[in-house]
Formats: C-alpha cells, structure tokens, sequence
C-alpha cells in the first residue's frame, strides 16, 4: 500500500510540478586553480616591474602639491601686502589654512611654513613629510615675494 501511494504521489507531482533532471556527468567549463595561480603570478611580476618606473612620476606629481600650495600663498601674502604694506608670518592674517598632513590621516605630503617675513620680503617652504623615492633624502620647495619658485632639496 505505502509502495502504490508513492507511485500516485510521484505522479502527481510530475504531472504539476517541472522537476528538472541534473545530469551530473556533464563537465563545467571553469579555470582550474593552478591557472590562476599562474596568471597572478605573471600579474605579480608586470606589476613588479612596473612600480619602479613609475616612482618618478609619482613623486613629480607629488610636488606639484606643494608649488600650487606655495603659489597659493604667495597670493594671499601679495594680496595682505597691497591691504597692509607689509608682509606677515600669520597663516590666521592672510586666511591660508595647512591641509591635515598624511601623517596626521589626511591628504598633504608637504608641511609648508613661513619661514621669514620682513615689511617688504618673506620667504615660504615647502617640506615633504615623506621620502617619496627611498632616498633618505627629504623634497623642499620655496618661494619669495616675488613668486620666484624654486625646488631646494630635490628629493
């Protein structure tokens, strides 16, 4: 009897319900594991062999953070100067905010600093907080009132 009712069941339920057949001899077209391994290897190498010639542009572009900041300031120290007929050493005086350093969670790799400042003459720095290239050697940029821009300690 118990034979007979799951005949019937089994009946009823292919005749309403689609009970789809898996065939498990079928193979799945997939890369195996050692394939990936091989290709991120190869990935590890190009990217190896990339990094190091990258490094100069890296750090190029790094500095060009700190001329627009320097010329930024040379702007707000020219701007006071017209208003007050001297230059100051207070970043409050002319507005200029320092961007939070990357060694303090933000985003600046250049610490810049009013380093001298007289009624008619100042001059700004700009020192990496970082050694871009592994040099030992720190990248310093400055500038003076007369916006002469130069690179003091090229990193």
């Amino acid at each position: 009897m118990k034979k007979a009712n799951a005949n019937i069941l089994r009946l009823y339920i292919s005749k309403y319900f689609v009970i789809p057949k898996i065939n498990y001899n079928k193979r799945i077209h997939a890369f195996t594991l050692t394939e990936l391994l091989v290709v991120l290897c190869i990935v590890g190498i190009l990217i190896a062999l990339a990094v190091p010639s990258l490094m100069p542009m890296i750090s190029k572009a790094k500095s060009t953070e700190a001329q627009l900041q320097l010329k930024h300031l040379h702007t707000l120290q020219k701007t006071y100067f017209f208003t007050h007929s001297r230059f100051t050493e207070s970043f409050d005086e002319i507005g200029f905010e320092q961007q939070s350093l990357v060694s303090e969670n933000g985003t600046a790799n250049y610490k810049i600093e009013i380093v001298q400042s007289t009624h008619n003459s100042f001059k700004a720095t700009a020192t990496a907080i970082s050694d871009f290239d592994g040099d030992g050697i720190f990248n310093v940029w400055s500038i003076n009132q007369d916006g002469n821009l130069n690179e003091d300690v090229k990193d």
